[in-house]
């Protein structure tokens, strides 16, 4: 049995594999696959309805906001958001903890004025910069809420007087958030929504059409609410894998379920990192994400020597991101608690046999 702690495209549930890999065969008894029906037809048009009131439902999405299923990854998603509420002259406020965030911060630079209000590049990205001020006139305040990289989360919301905007790829959809206190929400897929290819936007109506930008219409979220995210052919097969991802979720209780199954899971791996000697973090602890465990060996000699008892043991994905080196397990919704326990079992058997 393999245990899949990869961060990105990542693990799904096994019944969610076994639905889709049917309908490549034949979707609905249409006697067509998945891959090759219309996006146009009546079978795939309730699809899209299907994911959209599933993540309505499960996020509690109010009224006056916009559901968006596009393609381009949360990259596209670094332009389109600038493009869409960055008004000419205006100014936007970005806070800067990783790889992403930064990349958010340079695409925006392209677009116009952008403060970033605080950044934790001074520690390699191993803490959320807590005391910083977003500019009264700023046209948006956007963060990241979960660094994938690092193994930093944010979860309690900034307080903002500016819209908030926030990319929540790796995180969405893990525990419960207010999505009224939010002018955009972004995520790519493949992580816990479903596969790569498709990207969530939440968007609130009332900001958009405001910049006094004229956009290239394909990087514009007006005309893709108009058309219902088929603007352009969607990505099918994502969006079905994450409808058939979405209604697992639900048939486990929903968000507030799989939150508290995620907040043993995490509890479980660090309280084993803070045990074993042969182990540190690498996060600062009051910051530490429930999806992405940074952690190395006290001894890096070790390392590679870990990483073959975990290939034996079944648990892959564990190599850490070179900008941090060690080790990450993603902990996503899929990954059950026996796989964290797994990896519990393989770090103190590592630890016996080094004493």
């Amino acid at each position: 049995m393999k245990h899949n702690f990869g961060a990105g495209p990542c693990i799904l549930p096994q019944e969610v594999f076994q639905e889709a890999s049917q309908a490549i065969l034949n979707f609905n008894d249409t006697g067509l696959s998945i891959l090759e029906i219309s996006h146009r037809s009546k079978e795939f048009e309730a699809v899209v309805a299907e994911t959209e009131r599933l993540v309505r439902e499960l996020l509690a999405v109010p009224q006056g906001y916009s559901i968006l299923f596009l393609q381009g990854g949360a990259s596209m998603q670094f332009a389109m958001v600038p493009l869409n509420l960055l008004p000419e002259g205006g100014k936007a406020a970005y806070l800067d903890t990783g790889t992403w965030a930064s990349k958010a911060i340079k695409e925006a630079k392209k677009v116009g004025d952008v403060a970033v209000v605080a950044s934790s590049a001074d520690a390699n990205y191993n803490y959320i910069p807590k005391a910083y001020e977003i500019p009264v006139d700023a046209a948006y305040f956007h963060y990241t809420s979960n660094n994938t990289i690092f193994g930093t989360e944010i979860f309690e919301t900034p307080i903002s007087t500016a819209p908030l905007v926030c990319d929540m790829s790796s995180d969405i959809l893990s525990r419960k958030i207010n999505v009224a206190d939010y002018g955009l929400i972004y995520a790519g897929a493949q992580k816990n929504m479903g596969p790569a290819g498709v990207t969530l936007v939440i968007v609130k109506d009332d900001l958009l059409g405001k910049t006094g930008r004229t956009l290239p219409t394909i990087f514009d979220y007006q005309p893709h609410i108009a058309a219902g995210s088929m603007y352009n052919t969607p990505p099918v097969f994502s969006i079905y894998v994450s409808m058939l991802n979405l209604r697992w979720l639900k048939s486990k209780g929903g968000v507030e379920v799989i939150e508290q199954e995620n907040i043993i899971k995490a509890r479980t791996l660090y309280d084993e990192i803070d045990r074993n000697p042969l182990f540190r973090g690498t996060a600062v602890p009051e910051d530490r994400s429930r999806m992405n465990v940074t952690f190395v060996m006290e001894d890096k000699v070790h390392e590679d020597a870990f990483l073959a008892l975990a290939k034996e043991r079944g648990l892959v994905g564990l190599k850490g991101h070179r900008s941090v080196g060690g080790f990450r397990a993603s902990i996503y919704n899929a990954l059950s608690i026996t796989g964290v326990n797994a990896l519990v079992d393989a770090m103190q058997e590592f630890e016996e046999k080094n004493k």
